[in-house]
């Protein structure tokens, strides 16, 4: 028997098959435990053979190679996902699976859906009677889809997977699929915000979780299977243009777990994502499309499409975002979002720190009424002309839970962080972000030169800044004054000239801040229009302007009126 999930590691590993930087993190670990060198852990090879040995007897039930034998049409990453989620185990008991967790980033059209549906009929073959499947998607008819493939493999193979007769192993029904050998049922479940508990689920699949408003259905299955000894959860999606989603921050754990950051031997990824570095290149580096799509590495025909469609997606800007997102899992905002600046170039300017010390700062308060959301940004001149920045949030601790209900964002995680800081109780505590400004020098080793701030809200904080040898500038909230600092900061941003410490709240921010022009034409972030808190960014700016002026102007213009 060939050991295609061996083969396809060491194409990865040695170069001769193209991918991305944690697929081949994966397939190390996996090469570690097929060649018996991990201490912990072990292939089955024995249940490899009998799954193998089905799969000779089954056949692909459409597609471009209908008919032909499931066993030799499957790629090599199927066969990795499939020996890594049922065949690795521990070593010390080969009937305890270790991976409870399978995460795939995959682009569409890459088998995803009869991979699992394969995978899921083989689980209600052999794991123990009565199991219980499910399937949960953002709606049901994305949730049924595993159903449609599961039904028209065991159709498409009668004289093994029987639906009628003396031998008669599954049957169809309309809203669920039985294994009459095992007892065994498989359920497409809808979407509910409360309505998914109490299940106890054997494997579940979570379809296109980018879509989801929050994490709230794989939390559900993932809690039922508490009881399961050999559990399985299946979470699939391709990007989406935006990400502040559930799947992201799969994906964000996942890299950590493969980084060796953090210790969790239950995970299983498989991350088909380019990297930023690559991404820039969509439009002539065909690594891009092989990043994202492993399926064609070994279809012609595949990969030809993509082409075509890159083609179509450089040309037609509107087409832009569903090929980069969907076919190459590039995060990208398509020009009709009215998104300030494209997320895509946002995070072009990460960076895992910013050097201040020696250099003259400008700092932007936005402070918001006591119970919602204040930021201060810091922001400096790079040698090359950057505009280097640092932003910090500042919450009411006592509402962490409420925000996190209602705006979908787990402010805990960003206090973890560094990026926010919780103060007060229901409202925010003014005495403490009026520290955290009169500490910036020291913190930062650089000379704060200005405090730009937004009158409402702020005279109080002013004066004491004032009083404390701040140098504080009041900016005028009109299209007329935030023009300038707004164009500049987009402009920069486009060329790479725009460095943050990284700060994913701050990118969730630029994910919501909407612009308007006025009658001039003049182009401003709108926070009622906006999707989303975007204190953050409305303080860069701020910050922005003060630059701005400095540099351009020769001194600062106390805007008020």
């Amino acid at each position: 028997m060939r050991q295609q999930a061996e083969s396809y590691c060491k194409a990865v590993m040695s170069g001769k098959v193209p991918a991305p930087r944690y697929v081949i993190l994966q397939c190390v670990e996996f090469d570690r435990i097929w060649r018996g060198k991990d201490p912990e852990f072990v292939v089955a090879k024995h249940r490899l053979e009998k799954i193998g040995n089905v799969l000779k007897l089954l056949v692909m039930p459409k597609g471009l190679r209908q008919g032909e034998c499931v066993y030799d049409c499957l790629s090599g990453f199927q066969w990795l996902f499939i020996t890594a989620t049922l065949c690795v185990v521990y070593r010390s008991d080969h009937k305890h699976r270790r991976y409870e967790t399978a995460l795939l980033e995959i682009c569409r059209k890459n088998g995803k859906t009869f991979l699992i549906a394969l995978i899921f009929v083989l689980l209600m073959l052999i794991e123990p009677r009565y199991g219980k499947f499910y399937s949960v998607a953002p709606d049901g008819a994305l949730s049924r889809e595993v159903k449609d493939a599961m039904n028209d493999l065991i159709k498409a193979n009668p004289s093994v997977l029987s639906t009628d007769g003396p031998r008669k192993r599954f049957k169809l029904l309309r809203s669920e699929i039985r294994c009459l050998l095992t007892e065994s049922s498989f359920f497409p479940l809808n979407y509910s915000q409360n309505r998914l508990d109490g299940k106890l689920p054997n494997a579940f699949l979570a379809d296109e979780v980018g879509a989801l408003p929050n994490d709230y259905a794989v939390e559900a299955m993932q809690s039922g299977q508490l009881t399961i000894l050999n559990k399985l959860g299946c979470i699939i999606s391709t990007k989406y243009p935006t990400i502040n989603n559930p799947f992201e921050d799969h994906v964000s754990y996942a890299k950590k777990v493969l980084e060796g950051q953090v210790d969790d031997k239950t995970i299983f990824a498989l991350l088909y994502e380019p990297s930023e570095e690559i991404a820039r290149s969509w439009q002539t580096d065909d690594l891009v499309l092989m990043h994202g799509n492993p399926l064609a590495c070994d279809m012609p025909q595949m990969m030809d499409d993509l082409k075509r469609k890159r083609s179509k997606a450089i040309v037609k800007e509107d087409e832009r975002e569903n090929f980069l997102c969907k076919h190459c899992n590039v995060v990208y905002q398509g020009v009709g979002t009215e998104t300030y600046i494209p997320i895509d170039q946002v995070i072009k300017g990460r960076s895992s720190s910013i050097d201040f010390s020696g250099r003259d700062l400008y700092v932007g308060v936005d402070l918001a009424q006591t119970n919602d959301n204040t930021a201060v940004a810091i922001v400096a001149a790079g040698e090359d002309g950057e505009i280097l920045a640092d932003v910090k949030a500042f919450i009411p601790e006592g509402r962490i839970a409420e925000k996190d209900q209602y705006e979908h964002i787990k402010y805990e995680r960003f206090v973890e962080d560094g990026c926010c800081v919780a103060c007060g109780d229901m409202t925010i505590d003014y005495g403490v972000v009026e520290k955290f400004v009169e500490g910036i020098e020291g913190a930062t080793g650089g000379t704060v030169i200005a405090v730009g701030y937004d009158r409402y809200n702020a005279m109080s904080s002013a004066q004491k800044w004032e009083e404390f040898g701040l140098r504080t500038v009041e900016i005028r909230q009109h299209s007329d004054t935030l023009h300038p600092p707004t164009k500049l900061l987009s402009e920069k941003a486009a060329n790479g000239e725009f460095r943050y410490r990284r700060n994913k709240l701050l990118e969730i921010n630029f994910e919501n801040a909407r612009c308007t022009k006025d009658t001039n034409l003049n182009k401003y972030v709108n926070k009622k229009r906006s999707v989303g808190k975007v204190d953050m960014v409305a303080a860069l700016i701020d910050a922005v302007y003060l630059l701005q002026q400095d540099s351009f102007v020769g001194d600062f213009v106390v805007q008020s009126g």
